[in-house]
């Protein structure tokens, strides 16, 4: 298949979103595939709105590129912060880096920095867009293109579930989209600083993500893994 199929594909996924949720917003992290949907939403879907969150622990480059796409698109993304007095009580008790000594404190961690602010920025949404790709991660193979996320109670879209890596980058080259620079220290998957890594030849493109726990079983419960439900 194409790109431009596949970009007319995903155009189609929008198009519902836009048409049938209203209101709708995507769930930017500013990754490759965000930055593919950015891109499209930020040129044609007006009314969609976007977000992102910050969890305090983002590597400068994300931060750099959050101001990138800002001037190239002239869009105002509003950024969700944690808690932070629920933090600083979670640091008090487990030290600023606990989340790598079990991987309850690691679930704890994201859900304060990640999963809390979430749930507030989905609030009176009707549905919400999500980067998420099939061959991320063994966690994400079962993932729908439009399902109901019982999570949050509202829509879920996920237009490029079934794009692989190559035409993420495919597009980000062709379309000239600004990415983040990590990516070229061999970083493919990028979050918090401290349980981010760049990977090497071979790796799952999110083996760098909380390295030290089970493939298996990591996710940050932003996107609860459905084969344990």
């Amino acid at each position: 298949m194409s790109l431009d199929h596949k970009i007319t594909e995903v155009r189609k996924v929008l198009d519902t979103a836009q048409e049938d949720y209203a209101p709708v917003t995507f769930a930017s992290s500013f990754g490759a595939e965000d930055m593919v949907l950015t891109d499209l939403i930020a040129q044609y879907y007006p009314s969609i709105g976007m977000f992102t969150l910050d969890t305090g622990r983002l590597p400068e480059e994300t931060y750099s590129l959050m101001r990138e796409v800002a001037d190239r698109y002239g869009v105002r993304i509003p950024v969700f912060f944690p808690d932070f007095a629920v933090i600083e009580a979670y640091v008090a008790q487990n030290g600023p880096n606990g989340f790598y000594d079990s991987v309850d404190l690691r679930k704890q961690c994201c859900h304060i920095r990640k999963v809390e602010p979430l749930k507030r920025a989905l609030s009176g949404k009707h549905a919400w867009i999500t980067g998420l790709r099939r061959d991320q991660a063994p966690t994400r193979k079962d993932l729908a293109t439009v399902e109901f996320d019982s999570e949050h109670g509202l829509q879920k879209f996920s237009p490029l579930l079934n794009w692989n890596l190559t035409e993420v980058w495919e597009y980000l080259k062709q379309f000239e989209v600004p990415y983040n620079a990590l990516h070229d220290r061999g970083y493919t998957s990028i979050g918090c600083a401290p349980c981010t890594r760049a990977i090497t030849p071979g790796e799952d493109v999110r083996a760098g993500r909380w390295w030290w726990e089970d493939p298996e079983i990591k996710e940050c419960g932003l996107h609860p893994d459905k084969r344990r439900k």
